[in-house]
């Protein structure tokens, strides 16, 4: 059972809208983000929230993209929670942008949230939920990833994509990571 969502992104206002934060941006769409009660520590913040499943805890690294796995692995320690219990959300290059998709393990693509996570748990073997940012037609990855979305790209998010991927989380609550992979392992929103 997944009891850890750990949205990878980076801390601070001017990311807020960038193509890395998706997945933050994901969290602020989602139905009960108005309801939880956020507490600072784990060099971030976090909430629960409590499910059919049991209790989840939310997570927001607090330290950059690139250590995210401190934050997570702190929360983990502390609750202790497994590796096989997580669900690293985040953006990803080798995805066109309209898509997401659930993923167990697997490589790590140049992402440094994902490689942090991986340094700190000891694995790259944990479930992963991955939304398509596509990749640049130019060199910058840098500036790409740390670039915002497109106005008609928001609106894509927002109309389409987030509610989908909502619908794949709330598959993993009902009935497990392993069905909801079968259903939602690439998922290209209408």
């Amino acid at each position: 059972m997944i009891k850890l969502y750990a949205f990878l992104g980076n801390y601070g206002r001017e990311y807020a809208r960038n193509r890395h934060n998706v997945s933050w941006q994901f969290l602020e769409s989602l139905p009960f983000y108005g309801e939880l009660r956020w507490e600072r520590k784990f060099k971030g913040r976090y909430a629960t929230r409590e499910t059919e499943a049991g209790r989840i805890w939310l997570l927001l690294p607090e330290t950059y993209m690139n250590l995210s796995g401190d934050s997570a692995a702190e929360l983990m320690r502390f609750f202790q929670i497994d590796n096989g219990e997580i669900l690293a959300i985040h953006d990803e290059l080798e995805m066109a942008f309209g898509c997401f998709g659930l993923k167990q393990g697997g490589g790590l693509g140049g992402h440094n949230g994902l490689r942090s996570l991986e340094a700190r748990l000891g694995t790259r073997d944990f479930a992963r939920m991955r939304f398509g940012i596509g990749r640049p037609d130019h060199d910058d990855i840098a500036g790409y990833v740390l670039s915002d979305f497109a106005r008609e790209e928001r609106e894509a998010l927002e109309a389409s994509i987030f509610p989908a991927a909502a619908k794949a989380l709330d598959a993993i609550e009902s009935e497990g990571f392993e069905k909801a992979l079968a259903k939602y392992q690439k998922f290209k929103a209408p």
